[in-house]
């Protein structure tokens, strides 16, 4: 290598080739990139607040002496099996690489797993104090599980041994109704469906063509805490805890625990044991039913015993019908005697009494109070006549007076002094010449009778008329009809009344 003709100019860079900021920054890139293409970074997650808006996270991943900035984009968020939790310590694996606009270097994050099973427990902890602190754990919120259930569902995996030894155990103990919901139970995504399988089966009618499970059953087989770690997840703890069928979980071995076993309704150490206690043994029902039975017929002996006991017991205390009626029988016959000889005492002073009154009573007395009666009724028949007499001669007055009246008042007066009344066809009387029209039949009452006539003109007084008679009452109505003709001489010109027609 030549060195530099001038050393001073050497030294202040005089000789160096010139970049522009997007050059440096685009070198600084790649020789970050080329140098540390993929890495796995272990630190503790800082300054986390969730996803951004447009879905990337942003933190920094931090030891005791350093920091880094970290990027998650969108997608990859979507599939990561753990994700991240602020001041969690994690093994983050993916590239490293510059962000020009703020002269930083970051990784973008491909893969992040906690550093270690402390670090799950550490996790794990954390969430139960969490979900305690909410009441989640509370045993007041435990269903009892169904005695008899029709239907019951099943959350699991459909292949493994675990369905097929749940299965076995249903048709041996009890035929139910098997209900399989197939989920994963490990690995990216199986957290959502091991939720969305809980709620799927809460969401069922009860009268659907998929009927509506009396219980569930969410199980899996053993395995370490990262291949359990699904059933300590938020979204899966929160879907037990929303069911409103009774849950049993069965997840892992005895010594395995999760957090869908706090929140569940029971925990069964093993998947075969959690059939057995959703259905009952079919012939243990058989030997309880029949050992209920035999209790119970020999608690019906056993009353019926007692209470013949008591009915003995009873009887002994009771009196002979004998004794009862020995009493009541005595005071009878004493009440027998007595009546007849208070009958015999009786007819004797009914007799004396007689035999008295027929002594005081003799023939004259008798005839003189039947003669004063005599006339007394005489004299009353008399003054009764008398006062009839009175009364018919005071009525017989006031019916003259109110005749009297009468005559004075009534028309048939004025008829007798010569008048006459005309009525027309409809028996209305006619006050006016004027409202008679000619044709006009009219009806003309004398004192003596009433004739009918039939008017030759009107609206004219003293025009003539030609009547037909139909009889006067004294004749019957027999009459021979009888036409006259009425006269034209001026009123008062006969010395009487005037003509009517």
């Amino acid at each position: 290598m030549n060195e530099p003709l001038d050393k001073s100019a050497s030294r202040t860079g005089a000789n160096a080739p010139e970049f522009s900021v997007s050059e440096l920054s685009g070198a600084i890139k790649r020789a970050l990139e080329d140098g540390f293409g993929y890495v796995r970074l272990k630190g503790e997650i800082s300054g986390y607040r969730g996803p951004h808006a447009s879905g990337h996270c942003y933190f920094a991943l931090k030891d005791d002496k350093a920091k880094i900035e970290a990027v998650i984009w969108k997608g990859v968020f979507g599939r990561l099996r753990f994700k991240p939790e602020e001041g969690m310590e994690v093994i983050a694996q993916g590239k490293i690489t510059t962000f020009p606009g703020s002269s930083k270097y970051q990784i973008m994050i491909e893969a992040l797993e906690p550093a270690g099973a402390g670090a799950l427990m550490a996790l794990l902890e954390e969430r139960k104090r969490k979900f305690a602190a909410e009441g989640l754990f509370d045993e007041a919120k435990k269903k009892p599980r169904p005695f008899l259930p029709k239907v019951v569902g099943i959350v699991t995996s459909p292949t493994g041994a675990v369905i097929r030894d749940m299965i076995a155990g249903f048709n041996e103990r009890y035929p139910a109704r098997v209900i399989v919901w197939p989920v994963r139970v490990q690995g990216e995504g199986s957290a959502v469906e091991i939720a969305a399988a809980i709620r799927g089966f809460n969401a069922l009618p009860s009268d659907g063509k998929i009927p509506r499970p009396d219980v569930l059953i969410v199980a899996r087989g053993g395995g370490s805490l990262e291949d359990l770690w699904s059933f300590n997840e938020e979204i899966v703890v929160r879907a037990a805890a929303e069911s409103t069928i009774p849950l049993i979980s069965a997840v892992g071995h005895e010594t395995d625990w999760t957090l869908i076993d706090l929140v569940a309704d029971a925990r069964a150490p093993t998947p075969t044991k959690a059939a057995e206690w959703a259905v009952p043994k079919y012939s243990e029902l058989i030997d309880a039913l029949e050992k209920f039975g035999l209790r119970q017929r020999m608690g019906m002996r056993r009353v019926l015993e007692s209470v013949r006991t008591h009915l003995k017991a009873a009887g002994r205390g009771l009196p002979k019908l004998e004794d009862l009626i020995a009493l009541p029988r005595q005071r009878f016959d004493a009440a027998d005697r007595r009546l007849g000889r208070a009958l015999l005492a009786n007819t004797r002073a009914h007799g004396t009494r007689l035999a008295r009154t027929g002594g005081r009573l003799s023939t004259a007395p008798l005839v003189q109070r039947l003669s004063r009666s005599a006339e007394r009724l005489a004299a009353l028949y008399d003054r009764s006549g008398q006062a009839l007499m009175h009364r018919i001669t005071v009525r017989r007055r006031v019916l003259e007076g109110r005749a009297a009246v009468l005559g004075a008042l009534g028309y048939q007066g004025v008829l007798a002094r010569g008048y006459a009344l005309v009525r027309g066809d409809d028996g209305r009387m006619i006050r006016s010449a004027g409202v008679i029209a000619p044709g006009n039949i009219l009806a003309i009452e004398f004192v003596d009778g009433q004739i009918l006539a039939e008017a030759k003109s009107g609206s004219h007084p003293g025009a003539g008329a030609t009547g037909t008679s139909q009889g006067s009452p004294k004749s019957g109505g027999k009459a021979e009809p009888q036409i006259g003709k009425a006269s034209r001489s001026p009123s008062g010109s006969r010395g009487g009344q005037g003509s009517l027609f």
